[in-house]
């Protein structure tokens, strides 16, 4: 056994907690609040909320609101240009996993001069060092998919080399996951989040960096969605659905720094690259199925797919292949099962530039994969996943 566990984050979980933010200790007197482009936050109250909160705790605040569903390398150089022009002294993520990632890469751009891609460390990047700490960032997760909450990484997109790399920074100070601020979220949505959250800790429990501790976090949560996910997808009041919901999201992003995620990230993290509009837990969904049978039918880790089969609800599995129908039966009970790639401009004459465009720029996460997976291996699996 052997794994290495930092959980630095202060996780203030439940429904209703956004109203505990001014009890907590404060990492600086002025922040920079940063949200997502639309007005999901204006709209439902959760910006005013927050603002609040952190006027209750004597902190003033600005607002960078420019944050897209994939976040791209310029708008990261502009919120940090624009923490540093407000001497904001800390940040506070309120949205998604794309705002909470952006904003993690936003606290490392505020604090360090030069280019985002100097401090790349795969792809084109870099690969220099950080020469001054990030900001502090404090995390409000407006949806449960990414986990993102409580990990110290983001996910930019250089949209001039059409590179999608994760990038590590620090560990978020305080995360509030909040269910209430949940249900708003759109059926749709819930589902891609909500698969999001799911693939992550598949991927994480058989991974090859698995160990006894993050197999705790990922069949934990892969219970959780698998039971509650529906309900949230079918009814975003369900407050005991999106409550559980967001509790396997949080345990997701802590499995993920127990563990790793595989080469399914890769190649979804290409596909969105290359087409922006596609969000990230769309993209895993599309080619979920054919990802994990290709490990299914190597003979990878077959006790691991029985017991997930389990852990999602189909108590009297015994072969890894009962993993794909129960895992295909969840996404037609959201709704989700029928993704298409050519409905966000995917085309087969694509597969080969997006399986190299995942081993190139996050080819570690080849590494984690239970079975070598090669560049014919990764086409094939867009092949039979594309529609």
């Amino acid at each position: 056994m052997k794994f290495t566990m930092h959980m630095p984050t202060r996780i203030i979980f439940g429904s209703g907690r956004l109203n505990e933010l001014h009890k907590q200790k404060l990492p600086g007197k002025k922040a920079m609040i940063i949200t997502s482009s639309g007005k999901s936050v204006l709209n439902n109250g959760a910006l005013a909320r927050v603002e609040a909160e952190l006027q209750k705790a004597g902190v003033t605040s600005s607002v960078f609101n420019q944050i897209g569903a994939n976040p791209t390398k310029t708008s990261i150089m502009t919120g940090a240009k624009s923490v540093r022009d407000n001497g904001c002294d800390f940040l506070v993520a309120l949205g998604g996993g794309s705002v909470l990632d952006a904003s993690k890469i936003i606290a490392m751009m505020a604090a360090n001069e030069g280019d985002l891609w100097d401090y790349v460390q795969a792809g084109s990047g870099k690969r220099q060092s950080l020469k001054s700490d990030p900001l502090p960032v404090i995390c409000i997760t407006t949806t449960a998919g990414t986990g993102s909450e409580v990990d110290p990484w983001g996910v930019v997109t250089n949209e001039e080399t059409n590179e999608k790399i994760g990038i590590g920074g620090e560990y978020p100070v305080i995360a509030v996951v909040d269910p209430e601020l949940m249900t708003t979220v759109p059926p749709k949505f819930t589902a891609y989040q909500g698969f999001d959250a799911l693939l992550q800790v598949i991927e994480t429990y058989i991974a090859s960096f698995a160990n006894p501790m993050s197999d705790m976090y990922s069949l934990t949560a892969i219970e959780n969605a698998g039971a509650f996910l529906v309900r949230a997808v079918k009814d975003g009041n369900d407050l005991e659905a999106r409550e559980r919901v967001a509790f396997a999201n949080t345990l997701s992003g802590v499995a993920m720094t127990i563990s790793s995620t595989t080469a399914e990230h890769s190649l979804e993290h290409a596909m969105s690259a290359y087409h922006p509009d596609l969000p990230h837990g769309a993209g895993l969904i599309m080619i979920s199925k054919a990802f994990f049978e290709f490990f299914i039918e190597k003979h990878a880790c077959d006790d691991r797919f029985v017991r997930m089969a389990q852990a999602l609800g189909m108590k009297n599995a015994s072969k890894p292949e009962d993993f794909i129908t129960v895992l295909v039966k969840l996404q037609q009970d959201c709704g989700v099962a029928e993704l298409k790639m050519s409905d966000y401009g995917i085309t087969p004459d694509e597969f080969e530039t997006l399986a190299k465009n995942a081993r190139e720029t996050m080819g570690s996460l080849f590494d984690a994969n239970p079975y070598e997976m090669t560049q014919e291996d990764c086409v094939a699996v867009l092949s039979k996943s594309y529609r």
